[in-house]
């Protein structure tokens, strides 16, 4: 059964992502970013060159030819064979073939939009069946 991990009360959504996916390379993680949005994509690859002024983290798109040796993959589906081990939803949706992977990241941002999608997509998870842990980012 997929666990379900909501990091809530952050700044900035796309932030906050990219902090959870340098801290997952820093520990030789993979993770398939699910981002169906060109625009929000183009932001989130935007940041991932510039992070950190000293750092890169290394990315592709899933259907890039490099995405087998690449530890972060951003996809705006889920059909492509990719790695099932995390999934990171930047989309306000519960994304289709989510159970898949073994650990999905949700990020929520302090927006009441944001908030009030989060809250839909915790009920949808917990309803079926994942196990979910919420992870209060205003405490770190």
């Amino acid at each position: 059964m997929t666990k379900v991990f909501f990091y809530h009360n952050v700044q900035d959504r796309l932030g906050a992502a990219c902090s959870l996916l340098a801290k997952l390379c820093s520990q030789k993680k993979d993770c398939t970013v699910f981002v169906p949005s060109p625009e929000r994509s183009q932001m989130l690859d935007r940041l991932l060159w510039t992070q950190s002024p000293l750092s890169f983290l290394p990315h592709c798109q899933a259907c890039s030819p490099l995405a087998a040796e690449t530890p972060i993959l951003l996809a705006q589906d889920l059909q492509a064979p990719l790695q099932t081990q995390r999934l990171l939803n930047l989309d306000d949706h519960i994304p289709l073939g989510f159970d898949r992977f073994a650990s999905v990241i949700e990020v929520v941002s302090q927006a009441e939009t944001d908030r009030l999608q989060a809250r839909q997509r915790f009920k949808d998870y917990k309803a079926r069946g994942c196990e979910i842990v919420s992870v209060d980012m205003a405490d770190r």
